[in-house]
């Protein structure tokens, strides 16, 4: 079956709207077929120059956002038995480089989840990829001098 494609927005790492939007997709399709989780937020800096506000943003957006969205669309394959989960990561994911240590904590984590998540769906014939790709180019704000918040990459 053939369905209209439907513009659906999502902060991700606005976690508290994460089940309503989830909710919402599968109020108007049924289901999920594949879910594919591929946004991210980085920040380049010294880790004594990063506020823990911000490193939890980054942790919001890359681990807790996806694990999130990916709780709420999981029962409905389960029941299912059917479905595919890609985490779209990064290199970062398995290794660390200065000046990236929030966003590599954060892919770190997510690799660690989704890895357990696919050993326990394999009884559910689910399966669940991880795609870490090394470097790549990404929309980015400069910041303004000393306004680390803004030099958040998206």
């Amino acid at each position: 079956q053939t369905y209209a494609p439907k513009l659906i927005l999502l902060d991700i790492s606005d976690i508290r709207c994460i089940r309503d939007v989830a909710k919402e997709i599968l109020n108007c399709y049924g289901c999920v077929d594949i879910l594919i989780n591929n946004a991210s937020m980085k920040v380049k800096g010294a880790v004594q120059s990063i506020s823990l506000e911000l490193d939890k943003k980054i942790m919001d957006a890359n681990y807790f956002g996806p694990i999130t969205l990916t709780k709420a669309i999981l029962p409905n394959m389960i029941s299912r038995r059917t479905g595919q989960i890609v985490l779209i990561n990064s290199i970062q994911g398995k290794i660390g480089i200065p000046f990236r240590a929030a966003y590599a904590a954060s892919k770190h984590a997510a690799v660690g989840f989704f890895d357990c998540l696919r050993a326990e769906m394999e009884e559910f014939d689910i399966s669940v990829s991880t795609v870490s790709p090394t470097f790549i180019c990404s929309y980015h704000r400069q910041p303004a001098p000393g306004n680390w918040e803004a030099s958040i990459w998206k």
